[in-house]
Protein backbone atom coordinates (compact mmCIF):
# COMPACT_ATOMS: atom_id res chain seq x y z
CA UNK A 1 0.00 0.00 0.00
CA UNK A 2 1.27 3.44 -0.89
CA UNK A 3 1.85 5.88 1.94
CA UNK A 4 0.88 9.52 1.59
CA UNK A 5 3.41 12.07 2.74
CA UNK A 6 1.51 14.89 4.46
CA UNK A 7 4.64 17.03 4.86
CA UNK A 8 5.02 17.43 1.09
CA UNK A 9 1.36 18.31 0.76
CA UNK A 10 1.60 20.89 3.55
CA UNK A 11 4.75 22.40 2.00
CA UNK A 12 3.04 22.70 -1.38
CA UNK A 13 -0.02 24.30 0.18
CA UNK A 14 2.21 26.73 2.08
CA UNK A 15 4.14 27.59 -1.08
CA UNK A 16 1.01 28.16 -3.15
CA UNK A 17 -0.49 30.18 -0.32
CA UNK A 18 2.53 32.47 -0.13
CA UNK A 19 2.56 32.81 -3.92
CA UNK A 20 -1.11 33.80 -4.05
CA UNK A 21 -0.68 36.15 -1.09
CA UNK A 22 2.21 38.01 -2.74
CA UNK A 23 0.45 38.15 -6.11
CA UNK A 24 -2.73 39.47 -4.50
CA UNK A 25 -0.76 42.08 -2.55
CA UNK A 26 0.92 43.27 -5.76
CA UNK A 27 -2.41 43.61 -7.55
CA UNK A 28 -3.93 45.41 -4.55
CA UNK A 29 -1.04 47.88 -4.37
CA UNK A 30 -1.31 48.52 -8.10
CA UNK A 31 -5.09 49.11 -7.88
CA UNK A 32 -4.68 51.43 -4.88
CA UNK A 33 -2.34 53.56 -6.92
CA UNK A 34 1.03 52.72 -5.41
CA UNK A 35 3.90 52.64 -7.85
CA UNK A 36 4.62 49.09 -9.02
CA UNK A 37 7.27 48.84 -11.74
CA UNK A 38 5.94 47.47 -15.02
CA UNK A 39 8.41 44.58 -15.04
CA UNK A 40 7.04 43.07 -11.80
CA UNK A 41 4.01 41.57 -13.56
CA UNK A 42 5.69 40.81 -16.88
CA UNK A 43 6.09 37.38 -18.46
CA UNK A 44 9.84 37.22 -17.84
CA UNK A 45 9.53 37.97 -14.13
CA UNK A 46 6.90 35.26 -13.81
CA UNK A 47 9.22 32.88 -15.72
CA UNK A 48 12.06 33.79 -13.36
CA UNK A 49 9.88 33.18 -10.29
CA UNK A 50 8.63 29.85 -11.64
CA UNK A 51 12.18 28.74 -12.41
CA UNK A 52 13.31 29.57 -8.88
CA UNK A 53 10.25 27.82 -7.44
CA UNK A 54 10.86 24.63 -9.48
CA UNK A 55 14.53 24.71 -8.54
CA UNK A 56 13.65 25.06 -4.87
CA UNK A 57 11.19 22.16 -5.02
CA UNK A 58 13.84 19.91 -6.61
CA UNK A 59 16.62 21.14 -4.25
CA UNK A 60 18.23 22.82 -7.28
CA UNK A 61 19.29 19.41 -8.64
CA UNK A 62 17.38 19.06 -11.91
CA UNK A 63 18.56 21.22 -14.79
CA UNK A 64 15.30 22.50 -16.31
CA UNK A 65 14.86 25.32 -13.85
CA UNK A 66 18.20 26.85 -14.88
CA UNK A 67 16.96 27.64 -18.38
CA UNK A 68 13.85 29.32 -17.01
CA UNK A 69 15.91 31.37 -14.54
CA UNK A 70 18.42 32.40 -17.20
CA UNK A 71 15.79 33.50 -19.73
CA UNK A 72 13.64 35.25 -17.14
CA UNK A 73 16.66 36.78 -15.43
CA UNK A 74 18.14 38.20 -18.61
CA UNK A 75 14.90 39.83 -19.74
CA UNK A 76 14.09 41.09 -16.24
CA UNK A 77 17.60 42.48 -15.82
CA UNK A 78 17.26 44.21 -19.17
CA UNK A 79 14.14 46.03 -17.91
CA UNK A 80 15.53 46.82 -14.45
CA UNK A 81 18.98 48.10 -15.40
CA UNK A 82 19.09 51.63 -16.76
CA UNK A 83 21.77 50.98 -19.38
CA UNK A 84 21.71 48.65 -22.38
CA UNK A 85 22.93 45.19 -21.37
CA UNK A 86 22.36 43.54 -24.75
CA UNK A 87 26.10 43.63 -25.40
CA UNK A 88 26.72 41.84 -22.10
CA UNK A 89 24.06 39.13 -22.50
CA UNK A 90 26.38 36.44 -23.87
CA UNK A 91 28.95 37.06 -21.16
CA UNK A 92 26.28 36.96 -18.43
CA UNK A 93 24.86 33.70 -19.79
CA UNK A 94 28.31 32.10 -19.87
CA UNK A 95 29.09 33.31 -16.34
CA UNK A 96 25.73 32.00 -15.12
CA UNK A 97 26.28 28.59 -16.71
CA UNK A 98 29.80 28.45 -15.29
CA UNK A 99 28.53 29.24 -11.79
CA UNK A 100 25.84 26.59 -12.16
CA UNK A 101 28.37 23.96 -13.17
CA UNK A 102 30.65 24.88 -10.27
CA UNK A 103 27.97 25.13 -7.58
CA UNK A 104 25.55 22.36 -8.58
CA UNK A 105 25.31 19.36 -6.27
CA UNK A 106 27.57 16.52 -7.31
CA UNK A 107 26.06 13.24 -8.34
CA UNK A 108 27.75 10.07 -7.29
CA UNK A 109 28.39 7.97 -10.34
CA UNK A 110 28.24 4.24 -9.75
CA UNK A 111 29.31 2.27 -12.77
CA UNK A 112 30.10 -1.08 -11.21
CA UNK A 113 30.52 0.06 -7.62
CA UNK A 114 33.16 -2.45 -6.62
CA UNK A 115 34.01 -0.47 -3.49
CA UNK A 116 30.71 -1.06 -1.71
CA UNK A 117 30.45 -4.80 -2.13
CA UNK A 118 29.19 -6.97 0.65
CA UNK A 119 31.76 -9.39 2.04
CA UNK A 120 31.55 -12.91 0.65
CA UNK A 121 29.96 -15.49 2.86
CA UNK A 122 32.30 -18.30 3.83
CA UNK A 123 30.14 -21.41 3.89
CA UNK A 124 32.95 -23.59 5.20
CA UNK A 125 32.98 -21.76 8.54
CA UNK A 126 29.22 -22.08 8.94
CA UNK A 127 29.29 -25.81 8.19
CA UNK A 128 32.13 -26.54 10.67
CA UNK A 129 30.26 -24.89 13.53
Amino acid sequence: METFDNNKRKNRRLGWGIFLLVLGAIFLMKNIGLFIPFWVLSWHTILLALGLWFGFRKNFKAGGWVVMVLIGGIFTLRDVVLFDISSYTTALVLIGLGLYLILKPKREMHFCDFGNRKPKVNFEETIKK
